[in-house]
């Protein structure tokens, strides 16, 4: 009775063991925030790349000869959303985490660009020209069912989703110039965060994880900046202040600090600064241009 008792408790904490683990294939979730996916040329063409997120341990995880571009994680960790023109035209299509099976989701002769999973891994949001100019969509994670979002003479692009998938952030120049809205998941109640009146192009913002503010990339000052303001678009910041071009921010899972790109160092490389735009620190140090930092998603996200 006692053997049997024993090999029961074994065959228990193995299982247990078993399912905190993951699996070993790289295809298991990565769930702890310390990974940055992004995109890079150092290779003569655009591939993704994962890091560490002190910059450490690159990876090239796509190898093809049309590009690939802008990552993005799915909730779990597991997979990543990507944008390449590897069958002509720009497609979404997905991959598992360690570069492995990737799969096709659009298949439509206009350009699909930019996915954006929403926080609980059901819907990808993406832009395309479909309908003649750049709408936004939203598809279910194995590309069915795609439904349009915005339907606007104007082009909206760059999806983010609100960290509780209520809202997507998104960039417009429906009023003229480039700005920075949001609207509900569904595509309803559109409303303008940012208004400035000059040429500032107001574009790809990101929620931080608690939903208070949105970091974006503005050209407001004279040259791209990183900005963050309230998720309601009050109090915009200029968190970089440099005179050289800063794009393309991606919160930290924990919220404390920000990845971007930035031709401070002559081409564009992937920096990390705090949330308050202190502390600097380059990632990356190639001659080809590296850009899209994506941070993998921290278990507090799911």
């Amino acid at each position: 009775m006692r053997k049997l008792a024993l090999v029961v408790l074994v065959t228990v904490c193995l299982a247990v063991a078993l399912l905190s683990c993951g699996d070993d294939d790289g295809t298991g979730p990565t769930l702890d925030g310390t990974k940055i996916a992004f995109q890079s040329w150092r290779d003569g063409n655009y591939e993704i790349h994962v890091m560490d997120a002190d910059g450490s341990n690159p990876v090239r995880l796509t190898n093809d000869t049309a590009d690939d571009a802008q990552p993005a994680w799915s909730a779990d960790g597991t997979r990543i959303a990507f944008e390449s023109r590897r069958d002509g035209n720009a497609e979404i299509y997905v991959m598992h985490a360690d570069g492995s099976n990737s799969v096709r989701l659009t298949d439509n002769l206009a350009y699909d660009l930019e996915p954006a999973w929403s926080p609980d891994g059901t819907r990808i949001a993406f832009t395309s020209s479909r309908d003649v100019n750049y709408e936004m969509y939203v598809m279910e994670p194995d590309g069915l069912n795609p439904v349009r979002l915005t339907d606007n003479p104007a082009s909206d692009w760059c999806p983010a989703w609100s960290p509780d998938g209520t809202r997507i952030a998104f960039a417009s120049n429906r009023d003229g110039n480039v700005e920075i809205y949001v609207m509900d998941a569904d595509g309803s109640n559109p409303v303008r965060l940012t208004e400035t009146p000059a040429w500032d192009w107001d574009a790809y913002p990101a929620w931080s994880p608690d939903g208070s503010r949105i970091a974006f990339q503005s050209a407001r000052d004279g040259n791209d900046e990183i900005y963050v303001m309230g998720a309601d678009g009050s109090n915009p910041v200029n968190l970089t202040n440099h005179p050289e071009w800063d794009g393309h921010p991606a919160w930290s899972p924990d919220g404390t600090r920000i990845a971007f790109c930035s031709s401070r160092d002559e081409n564009s490389e992937i920096y990390v600064m705090d949330a308050d735009g202190s502390n600097p620190v380059r990632l990356t140090n190639n001659p080809a241009w590296d850009a899209y930092p994506a941070w993998s998603p921290g278990s507090h996200q799911r």
